[in-house]
């Protein structure tokens, strides 16, 4: 399942390279709708509107649940729990979020206001440490988190290979790599 699929840019490319059944799930009816649209041709991604914080699926169905930039968006301890109900045993969990150690992402959740930047009031980034306390209070097991990428989505065009390697530098940099903008998270269901 894809928890927080959107207008489906993740959701078409886990179909198309991965062939598997994919349930995509969003709260927004319109999002799901361009979704959708996008995929009209892909026959293994069904669709279906709720919440991530009480899912509509019966307990154990699931073998993945992914998705990206969705869990600050929610109350992630709700968010988790009903992750690991869903997931049968043996199942994961794989997520891309905002790292909220990286000084933008702190100006951004923390010292802006939200009205300038258009946020929801409940919206918070987290830090991995955060992320691997919940996991691990929900019961998930190899939990793990990893911070990753320096490439800002307003990096110009000619300086985006430039910066992508910088980036994977930066990324092995003891230290340095804990203030990257996004965090990769994993987990399984025992």
């Amino acid at each position: 399942m894809e928890l927080g699929c959107g207008s489906g840019v993740f959701l078409e490319r886990a179909a198309a390279a991965t062939g598997c059944r994919i349930v995509a799930l969003d709260l927004a009816v319109e999002l799901l709708a361009r979704a959708r649209d996008k995929l009209a041709k892909m026959d293994c991604v069904d669709f279906s509107c709720g919440n991530a914080e009480r899912l509509p699926f019966s307990d154990q169905v699931f073998d993945v649940v992914y998705g990206s930039s969705i869990l600050h968006h929610l109350d992630l301890d709700a968010a988790l729990s009903e992750i690991y109900r869903v997931l049968r045993p043996g199942g994961r969990l794989v997520f891309a979020e905002p790292n909220l150690l990286n000084p933008q992402i702190v100006l951004t959740f923390v010292l802006l206001p939200r009205r300038w930047v258009r946020m929801s009031p409940n919206e918070m980034a987290f830090t991995r440490f955060r992320a691997r306390r919940a996991l691990e209070a929900v019961g998930f097991v190899e939990v793990g988190s990893e911070p990753y990428d320096f490439l800002h989505p307003i990096v110009p065009a000619a300086l985006v290979g430039f910066v992508a390697r910088l980036s994977h530098f930066l990324e092995r940099v003891p230290l340095l790599r804990e203030i990257a903008g996004s965090q990769i998270i994993r987990a399984r269901r025992p």
